[in-house]
């Protein structure tokens, strides 16, 4: 017997020797639109300039035939196709993707972006040391277009009525510095009065009757000791303050509880909002204080409806201050102060004299002049004195605030109620109430007065 060969019949009818042939996989014809390069700018990104509703280019995209020069493969294609406009991470992922062939020796190839990618940020909770909008792109990585001028760092000057009205500045009054005559009850204080009319009446009457001036005596002796202690307290109660707070122990952050009524001492670093001094135009401060002063004269204009004559008058303050961050130097912890967006601060910050001005003697300067016109103050012929103090970036401040936990920011707040000094008896100080966060700074500017 002779081997069977095997045979198979054609689609025609005939038969023929041999197995069928196995039917071939037709390779796909892929189309791929080829997309100018747009540098970014959706107006030129078609179909992705019609999504956001923006007038695009009206070239057309062109559709090209089969892809030729690419090799044959079944299951994968390859090609170029280009993208504009920021990519996500993810797909940044598979565009860098270039690993060794895959089922049939796919090798993908490396696709091109002409847009800067935006990678996606944890949120902290934070705020940094300048705004989103200070750096040079915006939130989906385009430049940004400022206008005004700008500082060292990028972020926009803030300047006049632009400080004053931001909600993130705190503008301090002469209000919320210490004051003996607003800080002694009043309730005692009449008190007293009450108590020095009456024994002034009863030591007259019995000097009068029985020519004894004992209680009279008394009485006077005990007013002028009243008198004297208020007079100290006025001139030295500040001092007293100050030294207070320069004594009081330091806190350490890392073990400080939700709520503690804590002092820290560290170096200060500016939030999302510096400012800059009034007249030095000292830049990245986080607590400005100018002040203009006027004496008073004979025939003076008063700087102020409660100007008395020979004495100097506040004409003018400008003192801001704004959220920052402290370093403790006992746990190196960072917290962030919050002295902005109107919270109660009263600060004991050494201010440094910039100029004395006595225009009858000599005239003043164009530094003062231009200052003055800024503010629509005229000088009239009157003595002056200019005062400045500021904490910049870098500054060693001791802040007395409650400590409070959010998550994973340490802040430090205004307590709840005003915390008192005690009463100095070593020294005569009356007792003193602290209201808000305490803000202590001795390393301000030490400049020399200007002679104008």
């Amino acid at each position: 017997m002779g081997s069977r060969i095997p045979s198979h019949q054609l689609s025609n009818g005939l038969y023929v020797s041999g197995r069928p042939e196995q039917p071939k996989e037709r390779t796909p014809t892929m189309t791929s639109t080829a997309m100018p390069y747009t540098g970014g700018d959706i107006k030129k990104s078609g179909e992705l300039g019609k999504m956001f509703d923006i007038p695009v280019d009206g070239s057309k995209s062109r559709k090209s035939g089969p892809i030729t020069g690419a090799p044959s493969r079944t299951g994968s294609f390859g090609g170029a196709s280009s993208h504009s406009g920021p990519i996500q991470p993810n797909s940044a992922a598979r565009a860098a993707y270039t690993s060794g062939p895959q089922s049939g020796g796919v090798t993908p190839i490396g696709r091109q972006n002409s847009g800067p990618l935006t990678p996606v940020l944890p949120t902290t909770g934070l705020i940094t040391s300048g705004p989103i909008s200070s750096g040079p792109l915006n939130s989906s990585g385009a430049p940004r277009k400022v206008s005004g001028p700008l500082d060292a760092t990028g972020s926009m000057k803030m300047q006049g009525s632009a400080v004053v009205n931001n909600q993130a500045v705190t503008v301090l009054s002469q209000g919320d510095e210490y004051s003996f005559r607003r800080n002694f009850p009043k309730a005692m204080l009449w008190l007293l009065i009450l108590l020095f009319v009456m024994g002034f009446i009863a030591g007259g009457f019995i000097l009068g009757a029985v020519s004894n001036a004992t209680l009279l005596i008394v009485v006077v002796v005990l007013f002028c000791l009243v008198i004297a202690s208020f007079t100290w307290n006025t001139f030295w109660g500040r001092r007293a303050i100050m030294g207070f707070i320069a004594h009081y122990p330091d806190s350490e952050l890392r073990t400080a509880k939700n709520g503690q009524f804590v002092k820290v001492s560290g170096v200060v670093t500016c939030g999302n909002v510096p400012l800059e001094s009034s007249f030095q135009k000292v830049p990245r401060c986080v607590y400005t204080s100018t002040s203009l002063y006027e004496y008073r004269g004979w025939d003076s204009k008063a700087a102020n409806p409660t100007h008395r004559r020979f004495t100097w008058g506040l004409r003018l303050l400008e003192r801001r201050v704004v959220d920052f961050y402290i370093s403790d130097f006992q746990s190196g912890l960072r917290a962030l102060v919050k002295t902005g967006h109107g919270a109660r601060v009263t600060p004991y910050v050494d201010d440094s004299v910039l100029i004395n001005v006595n225009p009858t003697k000599e005239e003043l300067s164009p530094e003062l002049l231009r200052w003055l016109g800024e503010r629509n103050l005229s000088s009239d012929d009157r003595i002056m004195r200019l005062e400045e103090g500021y904490i910049k970036e870098g500054s060693t401040v001791s802040v007395m605030g409650v400590v409070q936990r959010n998550e994973n920011v340490l802040m430090i707040v205004p307590p709840p109620e005003p915390i008192t000094t005690g009463c100095q008896w070593a020294r005569c100080i009356f007792p003193a109430s602290l209201e808000g966060i305490v803000l202590r700074c001795e390393d301000t500017s030490k400049t020399d007065v200007i002679p104008v």
